[in-house]
């Protein structure tokens, strides 16, 4: 952003700087929650080192393995293990659903259409028993891929322009099969749970929970492996943005601006350290739901930089005065949504999910500060470079 908006190049460092760290820090906790969690539900017991619980013991395990690789091997150590861990996710992903479907108990998918349907017949439609904004706040999701720095960096970090197409047939292929294995195993996964009488006190332990009742225990081992793996990927990640941000714009741009590459690689491990403490600390509490830690921080960066990406590749006349606006109306406004309750019920109806409002005001914030304000043609100059 600093290099497409020069003349405000420094504010929007410092801004983009404070969204990553924040949105991370929450966005880390809930992936600790669900390593937390797994150990809960799947080692019952058997940990309890400090009166901390398998959960606390979970959550002190998962992070301290990816701080290790993260911290000793950076961004390659996090690219070479997330290849790994998202071929194990992918694997779990096709394989629970089938089992779920077709193995013993199942009962194949006429069966559990017919259970879901007397269960909740609003589970296998798009749009019975939503309201517009209900469903709107459903499909608003996707909005936040636009603005994921975790996921943006790979592309960043690309070889060539020419691999560009090819990364994104991968990640897009990728997405579709495991969003996919994800959404009937949860949904597949509840028919089995009626259709067995197993109780489910947490439903998101149904992947836990299945892994153990249907499978060998060398493959349920895999199934947990490919749990952790999900969590794990996605930590790294976030650690990895956040401390380089932390190192980049603060300590070389305010503190140390002299900083060599040895002593920033230095900082960035200390900064990875100390944001997956901030963030194990917000998981602490045991109650913590791993969707709603999600989705306020994909809210979050959706809103404050989706429109701000988007407006900046396809619109010449976006400047630095409307990405800064867009970027501070955008955090501000989920954040704001998130403090008032406006996520669960919004003036006496359903609750409106905070990325339709925060992406609205940043794209319409973007473009209104940008049209008042003077064109310092800085799209011309970053497409020269």
């Amino acid at each position: 952003m600093a290099n497409r908006f020069p003349t405000q190049a420094l504010p929007l460092r410092t801004v983009s700087a404070i969204v990553i760290v924040v949105f991370f820090s929450v966005y880390t906790a809930s992936g600790l929650v669900a390593g937390g969690k797994l150990f809960e539900s799947a080692f019952a017991g058997i940990f309890n080192l400090g009166g901390m619980g398998d959960y606390g013991v979970g959550i002190v395990i998962t992070l301290g393995v990816v701080l290790a690789y993260t911290v000793v091997g950076g961004f390659l150590a996090v690219s070479m293990t997330d290849f790994v861990q998202g071929c194990i996710m992918m694997v779990a992903l096709v394989l629970m659903p089938a089992v779920v479907l077709f193995g013993e108990g199942g009962g194949g998918f006429a069966q559990a259409t017919a259970t879901l349907n007397e269960v909740d017949p609003t589970l296998l439609s798009w749009t019975e028993g939503l309201t517009l904004v209900g469903w709107l706040s459903a499909v608003t999701w996707g909005l936040g891929y636009f603005g994921q720095p975790h996921i943006i960096v790979r592309f960043m970090a690309i070889r060539s322009v020419k691999e560009v197409p090819t990364a994104r047939n991968i990640g897009m292929s990728w997405m579709a099969i495991s969003l996919i294995g994800a959404i009937g195993l949860g949904i597949f996964g509840r028919a089995y749970a009626v259709r067995n009488g197993i109780q489910i006190d947490d439903p998101e332990t149904i992947f836990i929970i299945l892994a153990d009742l249907l499978f060998h225990p060398l493959i349920t081992g895999f199934l947990y492996a490919a749990l952790l793996a999900a969590v794990m990927s996605t930590i790294s990640s976030q650690l990895l943005v956040a401390s380089s941000s932390l190192t980049e714009d603060f300590y070389r741009l305010f503190l140390r601006k002299e900083a060599g590459d040895r002593e920033c690689v230095n900082v960035g491990r200390v900064c990875v350290v100390l944001v997956g403490l901030v963030a194990a600390v917000i998981a602490s509490d045991p109650t913590s739901n791993v969707l709603s830690l999600v989705g306020n921080a994909w809210a979050g960066f959706g809103s404050a930089f989706g429109p701000l990406i988007i407006l900046a590749l396809m619109w010449p006349r976006t400047n630095g005065a409307g990405a800064l606006a867009g970027l501070i109306a955008g955090a501000g406004t989920a954040m704001i949504w998130v403090s008032l309750g406006w996520n669960s019920e919004f003036m006496g109806g359903p609750g409106v999910y905070k990325i339709m409002p925060g992406f609205v005001a940043s794209f319409i914030a973007i473009v209104v500060v940008s049209l008042a304000t003077s064109d310092a043609n800085e799209y011309q100059a970053a497409t020269q470079e």
